[in-house]
């Protein structure tokens, strides 16, 4: 009798992670976000010292350490943790300030039917 190795998928609800635990999506958004933040910084520096385009050459490599080291700290944060684990803790963070409602029930304790028996 032949064995056959029994293949089963994995993650098929989610994106696989592409580069340090990120998919594709998150690796995206990171790159927008380091542009956003990077890219004026650059320009800026780079039009103090009379060279623009030398500052836009150095925020393109900040940005890939900004993707770098950032995939890294949610590489750490991801570890263990079921999906979409991250994306909870920010809209728990943004209940906590007062940003925004997260939709979750966070009320520890013991719970009753809000009834009272005679």
């Amino acid at each position: 009798m032949t064995e056959s190795i029994l293949l089963r998928a994995d993650r098929l609800n989610g994106e696989p992670p592409i580069f340090r635990g990120c998919s594709s999506s998150e690796l995206v958004i990171l790159v927008i976000l380091g542009a956003v933040v990077w890219i004026p910084v650059g320009l800026l520096a780079g039009l103090l010292i009379g060279a623009p385009l030398m500052g836009v050459g150095f925020a393109g490599l900040f940005i890939i350490g900004t993707v770098f080291v950032a995939a890294t700290l949610f590489q750490r944060i991801k570890r263990g943790r079921p999906d979409g684990y991250y994306q909870h803790r920010l809209l728990f963070w943004a209940e906590d300030l007062g940003l925004r409602r997260a939709g979750f029930i966070r009320r520890g304790g013991t719970w009753d039917l809000g009834r009272r028996c005679p």
